[in-house]
């Protein structure tokens, strides 16, 4: 599957700015099918970074998002300004 069909677009609220920049954590909006395997897969093609947890979570809006927690080796910050967030 194409990790661009997979990861939509990230979210950039103030809550996930406070994750990247306390626990090196980013939040992506992704495909409801898309399972944590799928997820940490895509983000590692997509950055060529290392993945070393992802968690999701189905909003009360019908949208699924995945907590993505980056190695100590990739900040996260590096990443958000990549994709222009900062």
């Amino acid at each position: 599957m194409d990790p661009y069909t997979i990861v939509k677009y990230p979210v950039a609220s103030e809550k996930a700015i406070r994750l990247m920049e306390a626990e090196n954590k980013l939040l992506f909006r992704v495909d409801m099918k898309a399972r944590k395997e799928d997820i940490k897969k895509a983000i590692e093609t997509m950055f060529k970074t290392k993945v070393t947890q992802v968690r999701t979570l189905v909003t009360t809006a019908g949208e699924k998002r995945a907590y993505v927690t980056f190695s100590k080796e990739t900040p996260a910050i590096d990443i958000a300004t990549q994709l222009g967030i900062l």
